[in-house]
């Protein structure tokens, strides 16, 4: 399996990998820039934790010490962690350099996307995916995580896309780009915090079975690139849209009277709003990762039996 020299396979990944066994890969940017130490490494864990629970494997993708890896040790998790936002947030522009001068990276959507289909993985679980940001027609604004999703053979389940972006611009980009979007259970796109957004998904499944079916007629086909499923947040755990949109707009204004852009867009309009909904979008954001990994899960699983034949 491991044919890049740049990359480390965990051996238990790498076993799992070899035997056929369900493989879920884990990003992350959510560990290093996504939340406060310690609850940042109590819920990556958790998170882990929860794949196992329904069958599958757990494969957290970062960059240390220049080396690709697939699967991180407790220590590893932890050191992330730690080190925080003194980790480079690293998308597909910054590999090489990473790479070349040793350095550490978590990786963002994009590249868990690059690293986990090197090592052979096809389904990723994260909390929502980069888009088109508000505004885009004039600064150019595009996560690479869409790009990706375009050409990269990896299934990325996801509570939708943060109404701090574009949604409708993000749903057209990935239509251009042949990505289809599956809701799960839904057909409207979720935003992250909320299960509604008012912008439809191009086709609702409602069976892991399926899911896995659709994303493995797709590469059988030949037809390559990845496949996005937008898992709505759990009920209980949406936030009321009123309350979130208002504090979403708050923050995007207060980004652009203080000048913050490209790469720095994202983390500032999070802790902003972190703050404006006294810490329940935190709350929240960790119940919808949960959730992710568990359909994750059991997707891998009927993707790996398909696969067996």
């Amino acid at each position: 399996m491991n044919m890049n020299k740049y990359l480390d396979i965990a051996p238990e990944v790498q076993e799992a990998l070899a035997a056929g066994k369900p493989v879920v890969a884990l990003e992350s940017t959510i560990i290093s820039h996504g939340m406060p130490y310690p609850q940042n490494v109590e819920t990556a864990l958790q998170v882990e934790a929860i794949i196992r629970e329904n069958g599958a494997v757990p494969a957290t993708i970062a960059v240390l010490g220049g080396r690709l890896k697939a699967g991180l040790s407790k220590e590893e998790i932890d050191y992330l962690g730690k080190t925080g936002t003194a980790v480079a947030k690293a998308s597909r522009r910054d590999l090489p350099v990473l790479v070349a001068e040793g350095r550490d990276g978590a990786t963002t959507v994009a590249t868990t996307m690059i690293i986990a289909n090197l090592a052979g993985i096809q389904v990723f679980a994260t909390g929502g995916v980069g888009g088109v940001h508000r505004g885009a027609e004039v600064t150019m604004d595009v996560s690479a995580d869409l790009e990706e999703l375009a050409h990269t053979p990896v299934m990325v389940v996801c509570a939708g896309a943060k109404s701090i972006l574009d949604l409708g611009l993000t749903l057209e980009y990935l239509e251009t780009h042949g990505v289809p979007v599956i809701g799960y259970g839904t057909e409207e796109l979720p935003a992250f915090y909320t299960r509604k957004s008012g912008f439809k998904v191009d086709y609702r499944i409602d069976d892991p079975a399926l899911l896995a079916k659709t994303f493995y007629v797709k590469q059988d086909m030949g037809l390559g690139g990845g496949m996005l499923v937008a898992n709505p947040i759990p009920e209980e755990f949406s936030m009321d849209a009123d309350v979130i949109n208002k504090a979403i707009d708050e923050a995007v204004a207060e980004a652009k009277t203080l000048g913050i852009h490209g790469k720095d867009t994202t983390p500032f309009l999070l802790a902003k709003i972190k703050d404006l909904t006294g810490g329940d979008s935190l709350a929240s954001n960790i119940q919808l990762v949960f959730n992710n990994a568990r359909l994750a899960a059991k997707t891998a699983a009927e993707l790996s039996a398909l696969a067996k034949g």
